[in-house]
């Protein structure tokens, strides 16, 4: 057990700090502080210290020297069941410091903003706050560590309950807490500087990578039953998922969230309004149209079987007509969107198991990477944000694609580089009509698109995220009445394609891009 008799306050972030400070004046503890934090407490009038009073030293260099100092550091690392530790205290005067209360200059704040300088970031990096964290977390068995505003009220009920002690296990607990913080802190700043000093801030993988994550909540089992699974939210992002807010449903799942982030991908880069229905992870229908409501009922129509028990997302909010056309569609797991008006999410709620979920999608970011863990190490990629217009587009054969083939063919783009590999869709009038995802062959993915699209495959495109490298997948879209087919290019067979294509009267294009998604 501690007595806490001196405690070091000196914060950036203020929240709560005065009606912790003045718990711990009611309890008769002795507070030392420094600079705004000092002033902000005698404001309040609560009885302060200056360090630089303490310590016999003035601050200095614009503040980046106040409390590295022996006055300071001796007072928190002294091990108090050691005799000549204590003696030497004595012998120089110092007294002991029992609670350390600090968090750190808003280094992660600052660089959020726009353009931020080199410079400006530098200066809010802290030095002293870490160094005290780190030396009061190190000596926890005697000293109190607070890192985190959340802990004040905690840390004071503690100490009101045992008359002004804490229990060992607070203390450890406090500890972890402590060098968590300043880990995930220096992470962020040699991340941003890496970044930074290697020219282009995304130009180039970083050379080291320190990932940090918080969990978020556990969840009822993983992918199967046998797996235990958590959520953890990326330390450096509050964004996304991380941030979403359930307004209906029973509890999220594993699979609920890796649909859901499918979701997102498949929907985010629309202007218009678009509805996609994602079952394991891949598209089972989707629509770009005038209003959600017409673009979801379309979506669904694509392979409503496979639809069943899907999740559903949109790129817009949802209106009372979307709801209403939801709630008719049978069993759905999830619905996720910007925002719900307050008719829709009446509605939405008469399913009490349907899960509600709402993202700010203006937060989102495809400048982060994509993470795969394998046996002994990890893969990283950048996102693959890549979209074309069409000036990129190349037609290659002599029928060249109408301005509505073109149209059909840039939504079909985007769509398709959310689609498991090998991936084949078939688009007509901006949605999905048949899509084939996940097969080891391209011409198996072709067959079943245009299965599942049966008499909506005539007068379609065929969208291939890769090159067509065999005439089989020709000849089943010229039997299925296929207009327009949509590849990469760059394959040896392109020669004897194109001209297949071209004594079927097909249109060709190429877009010089591969989409593979494993």
């Amino acid at each position: 057990m501690l007595k806490v008799k001196r405690a070091l306050i000196s914060v950036s972030d203020k929240t709560g700090i005065i009606k912790f400070a003045q718990g711990l004046q009611s309890l008769g503890v002795e507070i030392l502080s420094t600079g705004g934090t000092a002033s902000k407490l005698r404001e309040s009038g609560i009885k302060v210290i200056d360090v630089s009073d303490y310590t016999g030293f003035p601050e200095m260099m614009d503040g980046r020297v106040k409390t590295l100092h022996p006055k300071v550091h001796a007072g928190i690392l002294a091990v108090r069941d050691n005799p000549e530790h204590m003696a030497k205290l004595k012998e120089l005067n110092i007294g002991l410091i029992d609670m350390v209360v600090v968090n750190l200059y808003p280094f992660e704040s600052v660089i959020q903003k726009k353009k931020v300088s080199l410079d400006e970031a530098i200066e809010n990096i802290d030095i002293g706050g870490p160094a005290m964290l780190r030396s009061a977390a190190k000596n926890f068995k005697h000293v109190a560590v607070i890192c985190n505003p959340l802990r004040y009220q905690s840390t004071l009920d503690e100490l009101n309950k045992n008359n002004g002690l804490l229990s060992d296990s607070v203390l450890f607990n406090l500890s972890v807490e402590a060098f968590q913080h300043t880990a995930r802190y220096d992470g962020i700043i040699s991340s941003f500087l890496s970044k930074r000093l290697g020219g282009d801030e995304f130009s180039s993988l970083p050379k080291e990578i320190q990932l940090k994550f918080a969990k978020v909540q556990d969840l009822r089992y993983g992918e199967n039953p046998h797996q235990k699974a958590s959520f953890y939210r990326d330390f450096e992002s509050k964004k996304g998922l991380a941030d979403l807010k359930q307004l209906n449903g029973k509890e999220l799942s594993y699979n609920n969230i890796l649909d859901l982030n499918a979701a997102i991908d498949c929907v985010k880069d629309f202007e218009n309004p678009v509805a996609v229905v994602i079952k394991h992870n891949n598209p089972t229908g989707i629509c770009e149209d005038k209003n959600l409501a017409s673009a979801f009922k379309k979506a669904l129509a694509c392979d409503p079987i496979s639809a069943f028990g899907g999740i559903i997302g949109f790129n817009k909010q949802v209106d009372l007509p979307t709801a209403q056309a939801i709630f008719k569609s049978g069993f759905m797991e999830c619905v996720i969107a910007p925002s719900f008006d307050k008719d829709a999410l009446e509605v939405l709620k008469g399913k009490k198991n349907l899960r509600v979920v709402e993202v700010d999608f203006s937060s989102l970011s495809d400048k982060d990477f994509d993470f795969k863990r394998v046996h002994g190490g990890m893969l990283l990629q950048e996102k693959d944000a890549l979209l074309i217009t069409q000036k990129e587009l190349k037609p290659v054969t002599k029928s060249k694609p109408t301005k509505k083939q073109i149209e059909d063919i840039l939504f079909g783009w985007k769509v398709i580089k959310n689609i498991k590999s090998n991936a084949i869709v078939l688009v007509k009038d901006k949605k999905a009509v048949g899509i084939g995802c996940g097969n080891t062959s391209r011409v198996e993915s072709v067959n079943v698109a245009i299965r599942k699209a049966g008499k909506l495959a005539k007068d379609s495109i065929l969208v291939s995220e890769a090159f067509i490298p065999k005439m089989d997948n020709v000849q089943l879209a010229v039997k299925a009445k296929v207009k327009v087919i949509v590849q990469t290019g760059g394959s040896i067979a392109d020669e004897e394609v194109i001209k297949a294509a071209d004594k079927a009267k097909l249109v060709m294009v190429f877009t010089g891009v591969r989409h593979f998604k494993h």
